[in-house]
């Protein structure tokens, strides 16, 4: 959906409500619920700042404002990376006997952040903008300004490296 020119406080309190609940969910999971709502915000911000930089006819608002919020996502990545090395080392013999959904939980959540902390940056920003974005790779090639066959391929590495962790935690099932 190509939108508009925004220009306006009216047609960007639209992009905004319209938006928010995506973004924040995307840098939720990047960064973890605390910086969430400041990175968010911040997109916002940085984006009504740049409003009149935005040409509808080269693409989404959606995924313009997807590309804002991965590159202050990229000013956390040390953040980022210390997220997913205090999740793939949470102790599921920590959690409570009799629990046992808790400690499932705990062991998949330590595996994949042990699994998200070993992609390449590039890889990281492509996957979960498909997984906790829900964008497309055309979307995804436009918020990151790299082509779509950069995103396959990207996708198609990262997926190979996670692979191991999800079929490790499907034969633990």
């Amino acid at each position: 959906m190509t939108a508009a020119p925004v220009t306006g406080i009216e047609q960007f309190t639209d992009v905004h409500d319209r938006h928010f609940t995506a973004i924040y969910r995307y840098v939720a999971g990047r960064l973890g619920p605390q910086a969430a709502e400041d990175v968010a915000a911040e997109t916002f911000l940085v984006a009504f700042d740049r409003r009149k930089t935005f040409d509808a006819t080269r693409g989404d608002v959606r995924a313009w404002l997807f590309g804002i919020a991965t590159n202050l996502v990229s000013r956390h990545r040390r953040k980022e990376a210390r997220h997913y090395r205090a999740l793939s080392r949470l102790d599921a013999r920590e959690t409570a006997e009799g629990h046992e959904d808790r400690v499932v939980a705990s062991v998949t959540v330590a595996r994949l952040g042990k699994a998200l902390s070993r992609l390449s940056p590039g890889e990281r920003d492509v996957l979960l903008l498909v997984a906790l974005g829900d964008l497309g790779y055309a979307e995804v090639a436009e918020a990151l300004g790299i082509s779509p066959g950069t995103v396959g391929s990207r996708l198609n590495r990262a997926r190979k490296k996670l692979n191991p962790v999800l079929s490790q935690e499907a034969s633990d099932e």
